[in-house]
């Protein structure tokens, strides 16, 4: 429930939640485990609070498709290459990651946005640079990559956080699915576990897409709490590598 209120408030915490969680509270012993079943897991709660956000009309499609195709190729090989490294590292050097976004998320938080965006021209390079990046960290981390695609949508159109939450689920989706594929094929899925995790973030995701509209009235304060939960996850990730190495 927890992981699908992020996802439907913020567009994230989806994976930088579950990863945590499933390690550290629910008793996965192993990293890599725990990062392949939350893929899983995270893609789908993203895909059920896609659907409550574009019910809304504040997911701008033709940005978030070329956004999430771009990442979708970046998350494939990002996804090899994170598998060969040790999981605790992959923890410790995202929480890192974790906070350099959640400064730049504060700096920008009175950034009102453009409203009326549409893909063109004049930002596909951005668009397609920002989603191959994105989708590389995505799948390199393991993450279903709210926390990096929303501020990377708001870079690469200028639109605002509302939209760039709703949009960002499209991404999400398709990036948290490449990811999955790519570890259940290693057989790193704990399906009982995504299975629960996904029927707890239908109620939670509810919650947050109407706690994120609500939010999104008043100017800053989703940016605020956007940031607030990811430098709070990232301190909790940090302490605890620390304690285990």
């Amino acid at each position: 429930m927890l992981v699908g209120f992020s996802l439907g408030l913020v567009g994230g915490g989806g994976s930088i939640l579950a990863v945590p969680l499933m390690v550290y509270v629910v008793g996965v012993p192993e990293p890599h485990v725990a990062i392949g079943t939350s893929a899983i897991a995270v893609a789908a709660n993203a895909a059920i609070n896609l659907s409550n956000h574009a019910r809304g009309g504040t997911v701008i499609w033709s940005c978030a498709i070329v956004f999430a195709l771009a990442g979708m190729c970046g998350a494939f090989g990002g996804s090899i290459l994170g598998k060969m490294l040790d999981g605790q590292k992959l923890l410790a050097m995202f929480s890192l990651v974790m906070l350099v976004i959640a400064a730049l998320m504060l700096k920008t938080r009175a950034r009102v946005g453009v409203t009326d965006i549409k893909f063109g021209m004049d930002n596909m390079p951005a668009i397609v640079g920002l989603g191959l990046a994105t989708g590389t960290m995505s799948g390199f981390f393991g993450i279903g990559g709210g926390f990096l695609i929303v501020p990377a949508l708001m870079l690469a159109t200028g639109m605002p956080i509302m939209n760039a939450v709703s949009s960002s689920l499209v991404a999400v989706t398709a990036f948290g699915m490449t990811t999955a594929l790519s570890y259940a094929w290693s057989g790193l899925v704990s399906w009982g576990l995504a299975a629960l995790f996904v029927a707890g973030g239908i109620a939670g995701g509810l919650v947050g897409t109407r706690s994120a509209r609500h939010l999104s009235e008043r100017r800053g304060a989703l940016n605020i709490v956007f940031a607030t939960v990811i430098i709070v996850v990232a301190i909790y990730m940090l302490v605890r590598n620390i304690h285990v190495s």
